[in-house]
């Protein structure tokens, strides 16, 4: 390990301004958002682009290197213990109605970031137990379909119709968000049906892991509803929502308006670097885990965060993913940002 390496700390200052936020309440209550989509943005737009790559021996070290692991274990007992402290301080904290619309917001934050977003880079391990870990980090978001909609589902139609998380040209980010979630739902369930008749087996089998979301995440709220009490209960399922919608944004503008050809024989051409927006902004990259590299990311999914490369053909986006984020709730800015720069030949 580097002292380079310990860049990738940065990710945990986004529940660590929760955690300030839990203790100080208040305006404070609202540090989070201000932070992820304030201050992170202002700092990438002054700090310089890295769009260098690794060379092979550093390559081969960082593939080994433990420590780039138990960066991402480590989210499990802080995504749960920053959901399990703020619901259970509900009931004696004296929360006013702006704390808890700023604390909900800020909880959700983390939990799509450092939950979710490292349940991603988890469900992509070729071991199960980290597979596990992934889906585990998927509870109190209550989108533990996504691992079976992005896996086999995503991967395999990004940059297509057939995909609900890729947005189409001139899509707005909100209209997104209603497609997108509604449709991997439902995507998730056909695959996993589909996945059950193969092994010739019925809706009622221990391998229908879709039935058994539902149950582990219909036992979680039942949990907090009978530990914390009707309040922590809705706020629970906000909290997820919340985390759902930071997801979802991040899906819009990974593939926006980037879109496969369809070959002669009627598929369409294999996924390529060319066919999600890449981005090279610093601050972003350490703070997602190298998720804005995610043109090599889909090129080579179960390649390793630390080892994702920069490609020359990528589609680059003018700016880091939490600037991107914040200029697509704007849809007639971000169409004029973004729309120039998608390819022609990938437009409809």
């Amino acid at each position: 390990m580097r002292n380079t390496d310990l860049k990738y700390l940065t990710a945990y200052t986004l529940p660590l301004t929760v955690v300030i936020g839990l203790l100080l309440k208040g305006p404070w209550a609202y540090l989070t958002p201000v932070y992820a989509f304030v201050l992170v943005p202002i700092i990438e737009t002054l700090m310089p682009i890295d769009s260098d790559n690794l060379e092979d021996k550093e390559q081969e070290q960082k593939a080994v290197s433990k420590f780039f692991d138990w960066l991402l274990y480590l989210n499990l007992p802080i995504v749960f213990g920053l959901v399990g402290w703020y619901l259970w301080s509900i009931s004696w904290a004296g929360y006013s109605t702006s704390e808890l619309i700023g604390l909900t917001f800020s909880v959700g934050i983390a939990l799509g970031s450092n939950g979710i977003n490292v349940a991603h880079e988890l469900g992509h391990r070729k071991t199960s137990w980290e597979r596990t870990l992934g889906k585990i980090l998927l509870i109190p978001s209550l989108y533990m379909h996504f691992y079976i909609e992005h896996n086999y589902g995503h991967h395999l139609h990004a940059a297509t119709r057939e995909d609900p998380a890729s947005a189409r040209y001139n899509q707005s980010v909100y209209s997104f968000w209603f497609t997108s979630i509604s449709r991997q739902y439902l995507s998730a369930w056909r695959i996993q049906l589909d996945l059950l008749k193969r092994d010739g087996l019925g809706f009622i089998s221990m391998k229908n892991d879709m039935l058994w979301y539902l149950i582990i995440q219909g036992l979680y709220l039942l949990a907090v509803f009978l530990m914390f009490g009707e309040t922590a209960l809705l706020i629970a399922v906000l909290i997820g929502v919340s985390s759902a919608i930071l997801l979802e944004t991040i899906n819009y503008i990974e593939h926006y308006g980037l879109s496969r050809k369809k070959l002669p024989s009627g598929r369409y051409e294999r996924v390529r670097e060319v066919h999600s927006w890449n981005s090279n902004h610093v601050l972003g990259r350490v703070m997602l885990y190298e998720l804005t590299r995610h043109s090599d990311h889909h090129y080579r999914a179960h390649k390793k965060y630390q080892l994702l490369e920069y490609h020359e053909v990528s589609p680059q986006m003018p700016y880091g993913y939490p600037t991107s984020m914040v200029l697509s709730l704007f849809p007639p800015l971000w169409y004029a940002i973004m729309n120039k720069r998608i390819p022609m030949e990938m437009r409809p």
